[in-house]
């Protein structure tokens, strides 16, 4: 029998909200969604291991991760899949979001998998999940996050926070962005600045070498990459 996600509980979530429009949150939200703070807390600080557990190193320089939870499933919630930044394998577009909507299509329709959903099932499932991010998405992956109908983005740091450490960016906020896509009928509520305080650590070292390192992490010899030629790069 195929383990499939409560698609009846999709059809409760579309009819209880304006479905061209999302709804707002922050860090300062104690429960949204009936989901507390301390559990949103978990599931970032997964986003920020993925990096780690996908990168195969301890002190990534584009240090983008990101985790799908299917939150009806109770309690913390159920890990579907994970995804890290991998633009280094030559695919632009694998930033940490898009990583992970590939790893969780391939789980969900894996048909030895624990989910074995067809294409049409695995579409619908989309809206049960939640997709956390340490950072900010760009237009390209907010854009996939509403056209694929998630029921939640949240994530940490800012692409305002990015840019003012160096990040090139494109200054288009997921909010923005998602106040565009009002034709689309499907809902994805955004909640933004969660564990802020930790994921910035990540992204603020990389073009300052008088910033320090993540935790456990230590300056090195020069890197020469896409972005810099001239930063010490961080590492065990």
């Amino acid at each position: 029998m195929k383990c499939v996600f409560n698609l009846a509980f999709i059809a409760t979530v579309a009819a209880s909200f304006n479905l061209n429009g999302f709804v707002l949150g922050d860090a300062q939200t104690p429960i949204a969604s009936g989901i507390p703070l301390s559990t949103r807390n978990y599931w970032m600080r997964k986003a920020n291991e993925a990096v780690v557990i996908l990168g195969k190193t301890p002190c990534p320089f584009a240090a983008f991760g990101s985790v799908i939870v299917n939150h009806t499933a109770g309690g913390l919630g159920q890990l579907v899949c994970m995804g890290a930044n991998d633009v280094a394998s030559g695919n632009p577009t694998l930033h940490g979001e898009i990583a992970a909507i590939n790893n969780c299509s391939a789980i969900l329709t894996d048909p030895h998998g624990p989910f074995r959903l067809t294409g049409s099932e695995a579409e619908q499932a989309w809206a049960d999940l939640s997709l956390y991010t340490n950072a900010e998405p760009c237009p390209m992956c907010a854009s996939a996050i509403r056209w694929g109908g998630f029921k939640e983005l949240v994530f940490g740091t800012s692409i305002t926070f990015l840019e003012k450490r160096g990040w090139r960016q494109i200054p288009l906020s997921a909010e923005e962005l998602f106040s565009y896509a009002t034709s689309l009928d499907t809902k994805t509520t955004l909640l933004k600045g969660v564990l802020s305080n930790e994921t910035n650590v990540y992204f603020d070292w990389q073009f300052d070498a008088s910033r320090p390192c993540p935790k456990g992490c230590a300056r090195g010899k020069l890197i020469a990459n896409r972005l810099t030629t001239d930063v010490q790069n961080c590492h065990r």
